[in-house]
């Protein structure tokens, strides 16, 4: 019980601009459960002195009382109920949203610890488990207990000393119902984790269907969907069972209460201590009474499982985020663009080691800074740090001289634009994924933009064009033509402060050099940091940057930097490299019938491969 009124309390907050609806729906609540009280009493009157006596003189009076409170009690239950579902909608709309708010602030690496599916269990069904335990567990609460309060009292009214000899048994309702909590509790946190587990192989599987078709994993991933499947069953099963067995004795102690209330009855019939319409209006008060009674009940074993559903959301809702705005930000300014990086470590959340250390370095605006090295030392969690979704463990990063965390996100990532080493793509058109860049660029600046990306070509002879439909997975484009969509979509971003994070992944060597060239271009004026293994765009770069185990152990040009035979030199041996005229050496394409691509007189060959 203390869960459920950790959980409650927690969440009932979210109901602030809805509580007045609430006392509405409650007084609706009451209303109708005394109309339904007058019902069965006017009931009584009317066995006693019209069916009994055969009187249709006495039949008009309380039919017409009857019907009155039949029609009022179902007006307000109409508007009680339209109220309780709205409310209980509003209520789930608004946890939601803080929920997916909090989520949209979390680091990555809290994305990394869970799966994407479970994350999305939580946001759906968890979600209106605590509607169920917030809005309508008050609801059925004070309903149950303002009729069972109402059906009691009416019930003592008509025969207190019956009525006391046959609610000895409603205790039995209430321990039944604290009994087989724990069980229902532990099966729905189980049911709840399965479930997760079951979208998350679901959308795994999806996404990864490629993988499974070319490596003959169908049965592999089918029996993954079947041991997480069996084991939402089980869960489900028990908590099932557990309910069923609450409702079944129910079932027998209420049967065993109506059964000593008509015992009882007959016998005070008999001695002419009751009337035949008391004893039916007493049997219905019983009958009336008891779901109320087991209602309760219910709503206490609802409530307990509803606490699963809370302690998962809030396993979300207490993860911190990594970075928060200052509790005194700088104003804004128009910012330059210039990038310092002075002696600056980082080490992720939970990890033995640093992924950077003592870096330090600067780039300017109009200048392309070229980050590489090899893989896994470093190069993107730098990126990171750039866009403040970490801040660094030690040294600092500024932007025109003001530290990042002086800045509010959003203006930091108004001013610093990022494209990530994974392709995002969003569920709509081309022309909405480019302007996703920047709300309300006009049609000429997206197709300028898919222009200098070297997109526009390929856009424009889709039969749809810039309205063609594209979503993650997509197999309308193939990887290198969604990668220049992302890098249109970055390239309409007004930034002065670039971030690109390995731009050409998926781009053959032509199309690498139809991006970089005119992103040049657009660069004038603004810092661009690019980072990437790719070395054959290491000619267009003012300054190279090599990072090796985290480590800044080389900087310079590309010509500086071969001269110095270090680790530079070592990556330029085994990947494509420029040559010194700033033109990709001739190597092998597995895509062109010729074997490579060689300039000639200025030209290369009339063919786009994507």
């Amino acid at each position: 019980m203390r869960d459920v009124k950790d959980a409650f309390a927690r969440f009932w907050p979210l109901t602030r601009g809805d509580r007045r609806w609430l006392a509405l729906i409650i007084v609706c609540v009451i209303v109708s459960a005394l109309a339904e009280t007058a019902s069965i009493l006017l009931f009584a009157q009317l066995t006693d002195h019209a069916l009994k006596a055969g009187s249709l003189a006495a039949f008009w009076g309380p039919a017409a009382a009857w019907l009155g409170a039949a029609a009022l009690g179902a007006l307000v239950g109409y508007l009680g109920n339209s109220l309780a579902v709205r409310t209980a909608e509003r209520f789930v709309l608004r946890l939601r949203a803080k929920v997916f708010r909090h989520v949209q602030d979390l680091p990555p690496h809290f994305f990394q610890r869970h799966r994407q599916g479970d994350l999305l269990a939580r946001l759906t069904g968890d979600v209106e488990a605590i509607e169920q335990m917030v809005v309508s567990g008050l609801v059925g609460t004070v309903s149950a207990g303002f009729s069972a309060v109402f059906y009691a009292t009416a019930a003592f009214w008509l025969r207190w000393d019956l009525a006391l000899a046959t609610f000895l048994l409603a205790p039995l309702f209430l321990l039944t119902a604290r009994r087989f909590s724990g069980r229902i509790k532990e099966a729905s946190q189980d049911e709840r984790a399965a479930d997760g587990a079951i979208t998350s192989v679901v959308e795994e599987s999806l996404g990864n269907v490629v993988l499974t078709q070319a490596y003959n994993r169908r049965r592999a991933e089918e029996e993954r969907l079947e041991h997480e499947a069996r084991a939402w069953m089980r869960a489900s099963v028990r908590g099932a069972r557990a309910s069923e067995m609450y409702a079944q004795f129910v079932e027998v102690v209420e049967t065993l209460c109506v059964l000593a209330v008509i015992g009882l009855g007959a016998w005070e019939i008999s001695q002419s201590r009751m009337t035949l319409g008391q004893l039916l209006a007493f049997a219905a008060f019983l009958g009336y009474l008891y779901p109320p009674l087991r209602s309760l009940g219910q709503l206490g074993l609802t409530l307990t499982a509803a606490t699963a559903g809370a302690e998962r959301l809030n396993e979300i809702l207490d993860a911190e985020p990594a970075v928060t705005d200052p509790a005194r930000p700088v104003a804004p300014w128009p910012v330059r663009g210039r990038v310092t990086s002075h002696e600056v470590s980082f080490r992720y959340p939970g990890a033995e080691h640093a992924s950077l250390r003592d870096i330090t370095f600067a780039a300017s605006p109009g200048e392309l800074v070229l980050v590489t090295g090899p893989s896994g030392a470093g190069k993107s969690t730098l990126s990171t740090l750039l866009t403040r979704f970490y801040d660094p463990t030690a040294g600092v990063i500024r932007l025109d001289g003001v530290p990042l965390t002086d800045l509010p996100l959003e203006f930091l990532r108004e001013n610093v634009t990022l494209l990530p080493q994974q392709t995002l793509v969003l569920s709509g058109t081309i022309r909405e994924n480019i302007e996703a860049g920047r709300r309300g660029a006009s049609r000429e600046e997206i197709e300028r933009a898919a222009g200098d990306a070297a997109a526009h070509d390929f856009i424009a002879a889709l039969p749809d064009g810039y309205d063609t439909h594209i979503a993650p997975g997509t197999a309308a484009l193939s990887g290198g033509q969604l990668q220049r969509i992302a890098i249109a979509r970055a390239m309409l971003r007004s930034a002065p402060v670039l971030i690109l994070d390995e731009p050409t992944a998926g781009l053959d060597g032509l199309a690498a050099r139809r991006v970089v060239q005119p992103l040049r271009r657009l660069m004038a004026g603004r810092t661009t940091i690019m980072i990437t293994h790719d070395l054959s765009l290491a000619a267009d770069a003012d300054r190279i940057l090599v990072v090796e185990s985290g480590r800044l152990v080389e900087a310079g040009t590309h010509t500086e930097l071969l001269a110095r035979n270090g680790t530079y030199a070592r990556l330029a041996a085994l990947l494509p490299a420029p040559t010194a005229g700033g033109r990709t050496a001739r190597r092998p394409c597995a895509l062109c019938d010729h074997g490579g691509l060689t300039p000639s007189a200025g030209r290369t060959r009339d063919r786009t491969i994507f």
